[in-house]
């Protein structure tokens, strides 16, 4: 399944174009103009432009302008949803949702959240189709600041404070969400971080496991087998192969 996140910014109109995935553009400073299949708008922070697989569109900018550009496989946006936001082709966010879209741009600003985009896509996706304003919302600036420095020896009680919940609220929006627990949805986005690293970097193992929060390289050489049956160095070579 295709999941994109990119920070982009837009100057002299190009050629429009189309492309076989749904796109999300969401300005985070700064506006520029976008058209889709014939519909103009002005886009700056709070509104959102929703492009359909296939569908001709354009940009083009006059001033500094940064936008997230979320690229997804259509169908990881549920049906209803997708027909509806392709109907509006633009989209005004709730606060909720605005508020998301910043956390998730700080946090691609800061590097090293590429384990977190899976866990933002349904969170963004529902708070930008919401009806109404979504509490699960408020995850937002926790998984961004969680995805920003995984190695900190985070606690369920401080990411709760986090987020303004309490723990048995934070235990509930977990659950629904991402159908775990707090501390195993950190432990997973740990392992893709360092599993990321192994795969496309030249860091010392023991510098990844310490990047990744993990106690030691024996700590980390356990949490991988346990998932993927290798050794951090055998995995490297495998995947390099």
């Amino acid at each position: 399944m295709r999941i994109g996140f990119d920070v982009r910014s837009y100057g002299a109109a190009g050629d429009a174009h189309r492309h076989d995935f749904t796109q999300l553009v969401l300005p985070l400073s700064g506006g520029f103009a976008i058209e889709v299949e014939g519909s103009e708008a002005g886009l700056t922070p709070g509104l959102c432009a929703f492009v359909l697989p296939g569908a001709r569109h354009g940009q083009e900018g006059a001033g500094p302008n940064a936008s997230l550009i979320v690229d997804l496989d259509a169908a990881l946006v549920p049906p209803a949803l997708h027909d509806r936001l392709g109907r509006m082709r633009f989209v005004r966010l709730a606060p909720e949702a605005a508020k998301l879209v910043a956390a998730i741009g700080r946090a691609m600003a800061a590097g090293g959240a590429e384990a977190a985009q899976p866990h933002w896509v349904p969170l963004l996706l529902g708070a930008i189709g919401a009806e109404a304003p979504r509490p699960r919302a408020r995850l937002a600036e926790l998984l961004a600041a969680v995805a920003a420095a995984p190695e900190r020896p985070w606690t369920v009680p401080e990411m709760a404070a986090r987020a303004a919940l309490s723990v048995p609220r934070l235990h509930g929006l977990f659950r629904a969400e991402f159908g775990t627990t707090p501390r195993a949805w950190l432990a997973d986005l740990r392992l893709r971080q360092a599993i990321r690293e192994l795969e496309t970097t030249d860091l010392p193992i023991a510098e990844i496991a310490c990047r990744g929060g993990y106690a030691d390289q024996s700590a980390f050489t356990r949490a991988l087998r346990r998932v993927t049956g290798a050794t951090p160095a055998s995995h490297r070579r495998r995947a390099r192969e």
